[in-house]
């Protein structure tokens, strides 16, 4: 084991993949010499060189245009959008093209692109930086969606996610970037968590708590507080949101009758209404009481001040909980 923080993480599993394969090229803003805004590219430049970790213009579609083309001729390109607000330039590269040259040409081209991408707030700044977006790609096809929410899934996920023959939108929650976890470093491949499979991190029996990236951390802690007064939650980290792992946590509901979706998303629309219906679907007949969701406002990002108001917090999960219970 190894410890480290979660942005050092995905710097290590960077580094592990451009070792093993020269075809791996890193592009983004800053990058390089800067080594990225939260540094999670840093030094990288400096050992594997300019040729492979590009310092690009400010230029989000050239980037991931470039990317797609580089793809197409053998390459594995891993783009860093700077932060989250600043992808809708290149919605129309990663929608009208990246997603769809493999169905396009009938199985005959991959575009095996990788798109890292800042997401989620708490860290005090404003809309364009701390937005939630994976609702809007998950509903592309051909794009595939994942998040980490520890260390140790942010060191293997990214290394899954450059070997995958599908784009994938590699979500990475700003605010937990200096979080420390162990991390295993020396795991067989047969041994490693499937890229789109949802992990149980804690065992329960009165209601199910499914989180993803940057809310696993509040919903572990929510069960734990619950703990305290005798009621015990199930916590689910789903990991990847396209493909969705509706057969864990159906599972996890099977047992506990109950599910409360914590997403910083805005709730509308959002990924814990698609997992609400396909739960509804799945456990009508164990479900206890109506699927509960707990997420972000129908709003623009707030400004810092008023962020926690914003941001799902434990006293939320828990009324959510509760609500679970008493129907």
């Amino acid at each position: 084991m190894e410890r480290m923080a979660l942005g050092k993480a995905i710097t290590a599993g960077l580094r592990a993949a451009m070792d093993r394969d020269p075809r791996v090229v890193l592009m983004g803003e800053d990058i390089g010499k800067l080594g990225g805004v939260f540094r999670v590219t840093d030094g990288l430049q400096k050992d594997f060189g300019e040729d492979r970790v590009i310092d690009t213009p400010l230029a989000e579609a050239g980037i991931v245009g470039t990317a797609t083309g580089m793809a197409l001729r053998g390459y594995r390109p891993v783009c860093e959008i700077q932060f989250n607000g600043f992808v809708y330039p290149a919605v129309n590269q990663i929608v009208t093209q990246l997603a769809k040259l493999r169905a396009r040409s009938r199985g005959r081209l991959s575009v095996p692109v990788v798109i890292r991408m800042p997401a989620g707030g708490g860290i005090g700044s404003v809309e364009h930086h701390s937005e939630s977006p994976e609702a809007l790609f998950a509903h592309v096809a051909g794009l595939r969606v994942v998040t980490p929410a520890s260390a140790h899934d942010a060191y293997w996920m990214v290394q899954q996610s450059i070997a995958s023959a599908d784009p994938v939108l590699f979500l990475e929650p700003e605010r937990r970037y200096w979080e420390k976890g162990d991390v295993d470093v020396d795991l067989a491949p047969g041994q490693v968590t499937p890229l789109h499979r949802a992990r149980v991190l804690r065992a329960g029996t009165d209601a199910t708590l499914v989180a993803y990236g940057p809310t696993v951390r509040l919903a572990l802690d929510a069960a734990a507080a619950a703990a305290e007064d005798g009621t015990q939650l199930e916590v689910v980290d789903l990991r990847s949101i396209s493909p969705l792992d509706v057969d864990t946590v159906a599972e996890s509901v099977q047992r506990t009758g109950r599910l409360v979706v914590v997403q910083e998303a805005p709730t509308f629309f959002g990924t814990g209404a698609e997992l609400a219906a396909r739960v509804q679907e799945r456990c009508f007949y164990s479900l206890e009481a109506p699927v509960q969701r707990v997420g972000g406002f129908h709003v623009p990002y707030p400004v810092a001040r008023v962020e926690e108001h914003y941001l799902p917090g434990i006293d939320r999960v828990l009324d959510a909980v509760d609500r679970a219970l008493a129907a």
